[in-house]
């Protein structure tokens, strides 16, 4: 079995003209939402063999504060790289990158950008919780996880509609849980 873990970087401040884009860096908001997504990883076990980031700052950023939070797990990713064709990618672009990690990658976590992100989890499930896939047709919203399941042994094996949506949390539901 292999475990995909898609997350939208966290909120960052404003694109502004004349501004490179991969230089937009996080919010306060987007510093918090990203420690609670990484420690709600931590907490459930969702540990990630290798961690993909695109080259922008606010996707470096996240992996950081989720990394933060994440200290206090057992364990934490092996392999963390950054992959330039994640920025501005297709939904097709990020397949074919998950397509080309190696086999001993059992679970792979992405932190990349909309709506690319958001178009390759649609893209990938085929299956899972009616209620959770019709949240995520609405939108993946800034540090928004979804952890699709496959039931192959290979990346290489990655298609279209291959895989069962496991669970889609985003910072508000997990606001809502603590109440």
């Amino acid at each position: 079995m292999r475990r995909l873990l898609l997350l939208r970087h966290a909120k960052t401040e404003p694109s502004e003209p004349g501004k490179d884009d991969l230089a937009r860096v996080l919010v306060e908001r987007g510093r918090q939402d990203a420690a609670k997504m990484g420690a709600y990883m931590a907490t459930h076990k969702l540990i990630p063999d290798c961690v993909i980031l695109s080259p922008a700052a606010r996707s470096q950023q996240t992996w950081q504060h989720m990394a933060g939070a994440k200290a206090r797990a057992p364990a934490i990713a092996r392999d963390t790289k950054t992959v330039e064709q994640i920025y501005d990618a297709s939904a097709d672009d990020i397949a074919a990158v998950i397509a080309e990690q190696p086999a001993d990658v059992g679970a792979l976590l992405i932190v990349g950008h909309n709506p690319g992100l958001h178009e390759a989890a649609l893209m990938l499930i085929a299956s899972g919780s009616v209620d959770a896939r019709e949240l995520l047709r609405e939108g993946l919203p800034t540090s928004g996880l979804v952890v699709i399941d496959f039931q192959f042994d290979a990346w290489s094996k990655l298609h279209p509609q291959s895989g069962r949506l496991d669970r889609f949390v985003i910072p508000k539901s997990l606001e809502a849980a603590s109440r």
